[in-house]
């Protein structure tokens, strides 16, 4: 049973920017990934954001953040998108777990959003549903949660 999609306040996207750090490999389910992300945004009004690629999710952290750290042209948020296949050995979960973690390290560090949506998956039908399929594409809630959260932030900061 699929968990049905984060329901969140529609923010606008205009004046925010986004970059989107998003792998290579896997590149039929991080396509469908960042096809949602590249919709949503746009239908918040969001200027196109920059994508850099990536040759795997275990690249993502580092390259999110440089971008993080950037001293000119800094993101609202930054949105990473992976798919991580579950194989026979722990390999998958020993990256999805150090991939998370320096996600999270690197939000908490710099206060810029850094919205995780490199997926672990089981199989394809998995990678189907939450890549592929509009009603329950990942991309589009990553999209979603970065839009609230810039806002959100944005509201926090003194003026």
């Amino acid at each position: 049973m699929m968990t049905p999609q984060l329901e969140s306040p529609v923010a606008s996207g205009i004046g925010r920017r986004f970059v989107v750090v998003a792998a290579r490999y896997n590149a039929r389910f991080v396509e469908g990934l960042l096809e949602a992300v590249q919709t949503t945004l746009r239908a918040a009004a969001a200027p196109e954001p920059e994508i850099l690629r990536v040759p795997g999710s275990w690249e993502i952290p580092v390259t999110a953040a440089a971008v993080a750290r950037r001293t000119s042209d800094r993101p609202d948020a930054i949105l990473c998108l992976g798919v991580i296949w579950q194989g026979e050995t722990a390999h998958a979960q020993y990256i999805g777990q150090a991939v998370s973690d320096a996600l999270m390290r690197l939000a908490m560090e710099t206060g810029i959003p850094v919205v995780h949506a490199v997926l672990s998956l089981s199989n394809e039908a998995q990678a189907v549903a939450r890549c592929l399929t509009p009603e329950t594409n990942r991309g589009a809630e990553a999209a979603r949660t970065a839009l609230e959260m810039a806002a959100l932030l944005a509201a926090t900061r003194p003026s």
